[in-house]
């Protein structure tokens, strides 16, 4: 696997790169992203256990990463619940898209309207958490109910896999937007993000795993 590492901007310059340059489209990324993270949590839990999963999901691409992974876990006869941190409403574009994929297919997807709904999730029921709440765009401190979450999370002591990055971890400083998962594993794309490697990214990254997504980095990287 590659031994480049990425900031926060060259991860999203490969992948506009990727579909400009190879015609790549970010379905397809989110696809492959998705199934990475569904792969290494059925490696995780065992792929003949029936412990509970929750995926946890924002409104951005890294939700539809989340997604995906559910999608991928529900075909493989695992329990799932999904719980979405956005109004349906404001999921746009591809994530959008595996959203609604994946209403067909299971109506075990939650939305967390407020802290009483938050409140009402027993973590403990679940063997494994994954987060794909807040991307390595993220800017800004982590506020309201996805702070909320992410402590709740934390505070579970149930295993977590983080998809790309840890919420709330910044992907190129590794510093904390306030208040950050802490992984147990990180599942990231491509290569491996600044922000895992320096500052507080190795507190909170726990093992960071690279899958690849068909890009051939090395490449577009020569190119850029």
């Amino acid at each position: 696997m590659s031994e480049i590492v990425l900031t926060a901007q060259q991860a999203a310059e490969v992948d506009k790169f990727a579909k400009a340059r190879l015609g790549i489209q970010t379905l397809v990324l989110m696809e492959n992203a998705g199934r990475a993270v569904a792969e290494v949590t059925l490696d995780l839990v065992g792929k003949d256990s029936g412990g509970r999963i929750a995926v946890f999901c924002g409104r951005g691409n890294n939700a539809g990463d989340g997604f995906v992974a559910a999608r991928h876990l529900i075909v493989r006869d695992r329990d799932v619940d999904v719980y979405l941190l956005a109004p349906q409403g404001q999921i746009r574009n591809e994530a959008e898209t595996n959203l609604s994929i994946l209403k067909k297919i299971t109506y075990r997807i939650f939305e967390i309207k407020d802290s009483a709904a938050l409140e009402s999730i027993n973590f403990k029921d679940y063997s494994i958490i994954i987060d794909a709440l807040l991307g390595i765009g993220l800017k800004g401190e982590v506020e309201g109910l996805f702070k909320e979450a992410i402590s709740k999370i934390n505070k579970s002591g149930v295993r977590t896999i983080a998809v790309d990055i840890p919420s709330g971890l910044d992907a190129t400083t590794g510093r904390i937007h306030g208040v950050a998962i802490r992984a147990d594993t990180t599942v990231t794309f491509m290569a491996k993000k600044k922000g895992l490697l320096i500052e507080q990214g190795p507190e909170y990254c726990g093992k960071v795993i690279v899958e690849d997504l068909g890009i051939p980095i090395e490449g577009l990287l020569k190119e850029k």
